[in-house]
């Protein structure tokens, strides 16, 4: 995915646990940038990633996150996924990346996600 697009970890935990685990997951540095709790806005209970605070054109912006409260600012550039725990047989994210490839030629996620979106 980091050839197609400006990848950011933007995680509402802490650095001092999310950095050492990204560092063993993102070995070959697609990540550009990491945001961590700090970064979020603590709105109703929640910590919120405010996707408007990354500088970035929204229409071509995406969130992937397990959490919808994570992105309850920003819902129309939502990729919801389930959370993972230890399920070695999970497929999820490799069954996204025809979804994610579409979605690297369009000047508007909005009107992408929200095609995928509709029943």
């Amino acid at each position: 995915m980091g050839e197609l697009f400006e990848c950011v970890l933007f995680t509402a935990s802490l650095a001092k646990y999310a950095d050492p685990v990204t560092d063993l997951l993102d070995r070959c540095g697609v990540f550009r940038a990491r945001l961590f709790r700090e970064a979020c806005v603590f709105h109703q209970g929640c910590y919120v990633k405010d996707l408007s605070r990354l500088g970035r054109d929204l229409r071509k912006t995406v969130i992937l996150d397990n959490s919808p409260a994570s992105y309850i600012f920003h819902p129309e550039n939502a990729v919801p996924v389930q959370s993972w725990f230890d399920d070695m047989a999970d497929t999820e994210l490799l069954n996204l990346i025809p979804v994610f490839e579409e979605l690297s030629g369009t000047d508007d996620v909005y009107t992408s996600l929200g095609q995928l979106r509709a029943p």
